[in-house]
């Protein structure tokens, strides 16, 4: 009986599970996630925060925009949860606005990176040899650099502004995913299956495409779910030293790069953004490690 390629396809590939169900990776996820407290919780933190960005219309008491002079300073009480900044706003209504910011940011760092490093790690482990060569000399001088002092230059270049930030932080991170990406390219072009899909006559788009990306799907999850809460943290960071978000936007970085010189006396102004910066940090950082519990097989010997 003639071959196809769909009978040279390992049977854990990632499209079933090994029942046959569909869901693969993303079902592995779903059965094993409960068994590690940690993961749930940072799962928990980034839902809630996720449902925070998503009705800060309808959980903000007040516009985070709006000033009420008489107002400023007001330490945390019933009218004002988190208290009000120098120019009367409320805090607690800017840190939820604010985590729109950070999470739209922190997605598209991801994308852009991810997407960047995908294409040019694939292309780059799959052909070899020169072309090989090229790329990785290219990602080599980008990481030569120290990765936050190359988003300091290039925000500062573009001009400060949130986007211009993301823009930044964005072509820092692409050399890392590409550098999974071709390590794992290069552990799985060399497997029988491969070789078999060669054999009849698959093109080396449809190979690399169909066959080799989908498996090198969960180190890139997990390293994306690690990077999501450092994308939050060094966006902070960028607006922080006046780079990235500048005021009025409700960004936390840009919160607290103001509130410090009032940390003394109002210590509620710089306080409650960080808290906010290190939640979804943390929550980011359990669940990633969760991930990485689950989805290695040699931590699951």
């Amino acid at each position: 009986m003639e071959s196809t390629e769909q009978d040279i396809i390992p049977e854990d590939w990632g499209s079933e599970t090994e029942t046959g169900e569909p869901g693969g990776i993303f079902s592995r996820i779903y059965h094993n996630i409960w068994n590690h407290p940690l993961a749930v919780v940072g799962l928990v933190i980034i839902l809630i925060l996720i449902l925070t960005a998503v009705l800060a219309p309808v959980i903000a008491p007040f516009d985070p925009y709006h000033q009420v002079a008489e107002d400023r300073l007001k330490p945390p009480g019933t009218t004002y949860f988190f208290g009000t900044d120098d120019m009367g706003r409320d805090i607690f209504s800017r840190v939820i606005w604010g985590s729109r910011l950070s999470l739209a940011a922190a997605a598209v760092v991801i994308a852009l990176s991810t997407s960047i490093g995908i294409f040019i790690g694939a292309i780059s482990g799959y052909l070899g040899g020169r072309v090989d060569e090229i790329l990785m000399r290219i990602t080599d001088m980008f990481l030569a650099f120290p990765a936050m002092v190359l988003a300091m230059v290039i925000a500062s270049a573009l001009g400060p502004s949130l986007i211009n930030a993301m823009i930044a932080i964005s072509v820092v991170w692409w050399p890392w995913y590409a550098r999974l990406i071709r390590g794992q390219i290069l552990s799985i072009k060399t497997m029988e299956y491969i070789e078999a899909a060669k054999a009849l006559g698959a093109s080396n788009a449809r190979i690399l495409w169909k066959y080799t990306l989908p498996n090198c799907t969960a180190p890139l999850i997990v390293q994306a779910t690690l990077d999501s809460g450092y994308a939050i943290l060094t966006t902070a960071s960028l607006s922080f030293i006046g780079v990235g978000a500048l005021a009025p936007t409700p960004e936390w970085g840009s919160m607290i790069s103001i509130g410090r010189s009032y940390i003394l006396m109002q210590w509620w102004y710089p306080t409650f953004p960080g808290l906010a910066i290190f939640l979804a940090v943390a929550g980011f950082n359990l669940l990633g490690d969760g991930l990485r519990d689950i989805l290695d097989p040699r931590l699951n010997v």
